[in-house]
């Protein structure tokens, strides 16, 4: 299938927050939260916040509700605790919170995770969105994810996604 750039963007630079949720990641080995910052960095687009913190929900929305106020972030990518394991908690915790979701980023993510994973990919629970005229993305931690959602999903659609809603 043809994929047709869109015409109303011309290589529009994004500020993004990146945000991985992990109870054992930190700065030294934040391998996945370092590949979101290096693609978006090589994309063109901006980081303005970047931070690790616990998969615990007060954290989650704490944390969100802190880069909604600066109103220079345009899109907020978080990685980890998509999963079903009891510790998994982003899901649950951004899902409600979203105004609008995008369905078609975790149906899409979960066909090219089941392409390179098999059926492991059910159980996954990526989910995208939009949330107080920003963009979410909520992705696995895996660094393999990480690359596929980047590369094939957020990447090629944050622009356009981020000038829909701030229209």
């Amino acid at each position: 299938m043809n994929q047709q750039p869109h015409a109303d963007i011309s290589q529009k630079t994004v500020c993004c927050a990146v945000i991985t949720v992990s109870d054992s990641r930190s700065q030294d080995n934040d391998k996945s939260g370092q590949s979101i910052r290096e693609l978006l960095l090589l994309a063109g687009h901006q980081i303005g916040f970047y931070e690790i913190i616990k998969d615990e929900p007060s954290q989650i929305r704490a944390r969100l509700d802190t880069i909604c106020r600066d109103s220079t972030i345009q899109a907020i990518i978080f990685n980890g605790g998509t999963g079903i394991a009891p510790r998994d908690r982003t899901y649950e915790t951004l899902e409600p919170l979203l105004e609008k979701v995008l369905p078609g980023f975790g149906e899409i993510f979960r066909f090219l995770s089941y392409q390179e994973i098999g059926s492991r990919a059910i159980a996954s629970r990526a989910i995208a969105g939009t949330y107080q005229n920003r963009v979410i993305f909520s992705i696995p931690g895996s660094t393999t994810a990480v690359k596929l959602a980047m590369e094939k999903l957020i990447l090629p659609e944050l622009a356009h996604l981020v000038r829909l809603v701030s229209l």
